[in-house]
């Protein structure tokens, strides 16, 4: 019997434990272990409110996680709880899926103002992240600012602008419904360091921005390349830059503008204690496509600044790790003998939730491939020395409990209102 731990309840670990189960049958015992009660990461957590279908392939995992050879341990933290080196005495294999929770840092004058805030603690505020949910970002100013080009920031850009309709059958949290409805945010900048062509937006989300009641996306005609260059580009981008064409070439008047601003790299935040503007460079594309900057400069009103410019995988006391890619250091997955890595946490922060379904099926083939060790005691040995450390555990079927809670308690229109502390998670299991 093969024995393995996984760190990690959201889509890598999952689709890790559906490979073990598919390569290695009735000869192997998951466990998947999590620091928070309830399970899936950054379906939970990450993918916006406002995007059930996706958050709907959680139902795929669900299935793993009622057979008989996977297990949920929830509400058990790696490092406090227990460590790394203790799991890899527990388990023939680890395998972590941490993803990268983590934002990586805006290293400009002013980022640490009151104001600034990152893309995964402004996502985990309106999804219920308990890490987040008393964040209260300031709202009451006219204008936002959101630094990237990627999808996030097309969330971001979204969720601060829908009306309180608008959310209708999504899962975003009373709290930040409540502080959306109430915003009075008019205005909102989405700052790129380069133009159209580079942008990291998928078409769906990008058409998003075409239908909100009250806003309209504007993007300034002068930034495109000639339109026969759109040719050059892969299909999906083509679709997105055409959207984008199409936000310039007939902007519409609403209530709330989201103006793209290519090429403008951020230099400064400023404020008198909080922030109030950005300093901006305008950039150009040299012959490699990097920005450079041309020494123009202005400032746009901010007095909220949302950094969308990646993610980090925080560092785990005794494994390997790559500073300056935030990410574990590994070889195809492998970072130790019997230790691996996937997800973003093997990758960095790039991919989609799919992406993560090769990896899984890579390292599944890898451990299956391990050469034989000593059996290691797997999920009763875990047991036993969590219960000596008084650790709570939280299995499946109790998530289903706190789940079945949230569901019960969801406004109407909505699938569920999610608990936003721990607390309440667990006294969800008391009733």
């Amino acid at each position: 019997m093969r024995h393995v731990a996984i760190v990690g309840s959201g889509p890598a670990g999952y689709y890790t434990a559906e490979a073990l189960q598919k390569k290695l049958g009735d000869d192997v015992r998951v466990d998947i272990i999590d620091r928070l009660p309830v399970p899936y990461g950054l379906i939970r957590f990450g993918v916006a409110p406002d995007h059930q279908s996706i958050k709907a392939v959680s139902r795929r995992y669900e299935g793993v996680a009622l057979s008989d050879s996977v297990r949920f341990v929830g509400n058990v933290n790696v490092g406090p709880d227990i460590s790394i080196a203790e799991l890899l005495d527990l388990y023939d294999t680890v395998v972590l899926a941490t993803g990268a929770p983590n934002d990586r840092a805006l290293t400009i004058p002013g980022a640490d103002l009151p104001g600034v805030i990152g893309s995964a603690a402004f996502v985990g505020w309106y999804n219920g992240h308990p890490d987040f949910a008393d964040l209260d970002p300031p709202l009451s100013g006219a204008s936002a600012a959101i630094i990237g080009n990627g999808n996030v920031a097309l969330d971001v850009a979204r969720i601060l602008a829908k009306t309180g309709a608008e959310f209708g059958g999504s899962d975003i949290v009373g709290h930040a419904l409540t502080a959306l409805q109430d915003s009075n945010i008019r205005h909102i900048s989405i700052l790129g360091r380069r133009g159209p062509h580079q942008i990291a937006m998928t078409p769906k989300e990008l058409g998003e921005l075409g239908h909100l009641a009250n806003a309209a996306p504007r993007v300034d005609p002068t930034d495109f390349p000639p339109e026969g260059d759109d040719a050059l580009l892969e299909p999906g981008m083509r679709k997105s830059v055409t959207h984008l064409r199409n936000f310039a070439a007939d902007p519409v008047a609403k209530p709330k503008t989201i103006d793209f601003d290519f090429f403008a790299m951020p230099i400064a935040i400023e404020g008198d204690g909080r922030a109030e503007r950005v300093v901006i460079e305008r950039t150009r594309l040299d012959d490699a496509l990097r920005s450079v900057g041309t020494g123009e400069t202005y400032t746009i009103d901010a007095s909220l600044v949302v950094t969308c410019i990646g993610y980090q995988t925080p560092p785990i006391e005794g494994v390997p790790y790559e500073h300056g890619r935030g990410r574990f250091a590994n070889d195809e997955g492998r970072i130790l003998p019997h230790l691996y890595c996937v997800g973003w946490a093997r990758r960095g922060p790039t991919g989609t939730i799919g992406t993560n379904r090769p990896d899984g099926y890579d390292v599944a083939e890898q451990i299956a491939s391990e050469p034989a060790v000593p059996p290691h005691p797997g999920r009763e040995a875990l047991d036993r020395l969590l219960a000596a450390r008084n650790a709570n555990i939280v299995t499946f079927r109790d998530w289903q409990r706190i789940e079945a809670a949230e569901i019960a308690n969801a406004r109407a229109g909505a699938p569920r209102e999610k608990f936003t502390d721990i607390a309440a998670m667990l006294a969800a299991l008391d009733r």
